[in-house]
């Protein structure tokens, strides 16, 4: 019989200690057939050049780029009025964190850039009668995932062009919080972020999937890992928007009020 499994890591935004703890996870099991990551590698977090390093070393990883990779690639600070995912681009907020994707960049370099210019739209697989679609939040666009009628007129393309499918599944990033949603034979799935829970749960998170020729298991596994150590690195490098990311990382949900 085949099966694969898939460990799935994602939304990383250069927190390190919880990246090189979802590794430490991955290479605890001996099932692992195929790393993916489903993109957000940068931004917003402290340590963009180390993280670029160890995403680098993880062998025959598939990546797939995020919308913060996409704007890291387009450079949105040279924009004249720079915006992302529909903020007003006058709100400090925004301008905030359009300065923290410039600050990102110069750390990164050409080396960076190359890096997420290398990276895929999205990556499917076909084991038996399971397809298993992966990408940031749709091949469509990178920053809003598909509705539900959206994911369903998606899946009856598929089956009708690929018509030995018995089951698909699309597997997202981008929002940060936890998602399992089934419509008949079709399973959506999130399984949060590796680097900035936006669910109250400070907890990060690595994904496994094993994929049967007729059935599947989702595990998603929250660890604990040293979030105090990536907030005192970004008040040691002080990143553009950092007090910000420190009350995000503290509470596991966006904490701009504060």
């Amino acid at each position: 019989m085949v099966t694969k499994t898939f460990a799935i890591i994602t939304d990383i935004h250069s927190n390190l200690p919880s990246l090189i703890h979802a590794l430490s996870l991955i290479d605890q099991r001996d099932d692992v057939d195929q790393i993916i990551c489903l993109g957000d590698c940068f931004a917003l977090g402290p340590e963009p050049e180390k993280t670029l390093e160890m995403l680098k070393s993880i062998p025959n990883c598939i990546f797939i780029r995020g919308n913060h990779d996409r704007y890291l690639l387009e450079k949105l600070w040279e924009d004249e009025l720079p915006s992302l995912e529909g903020m007003d681009p006058y709100d400090p907020v925004c301008q905030a964190i359009v300065q923290n994707e410039k600050w990102t960049a110069d750390k990164l370099g050409q080396d960076g850039y190359n890096f997420c210019k290398a990276m895929k739209i999205a990556h499917r697989e076909i084991i038996g009668t399971i397809l298993v679609e992966f990408t940031h939040a749709w091949y469509k666009r990178d920053d809003n995932p598909p509705s539900v009628s959206e994911a369903i007129n998606w899946r009856d393309r598929v089956i009708k062009t690929n018509p030995e499918i018995q089951k698909v599944i699309f597997i997202h990033g981008h929002v940060h919080v936890q998602r399992h949603q089934i419509i008949d034979n079709l399973t959506i799935l999130c399984q949060g972020a590796t680097g900035l829970p936006f669910d109250r749960d400070q907890r990060g998170s690595v994904a496994f999937l094993t994929v049967t020729e007729d059935d599947f298991i989702w595990d998603v596994n929250r660890y604990e890992y040293d979030y105090k150590t990536t907030s005192q690195r970004l008040g040691k490098r002080k990143p553009p928007f950092f007090t910000n990311l420190q009350s995000t990382i503290k509470y596991a949900s966006i904490r701009n009020d504060l």
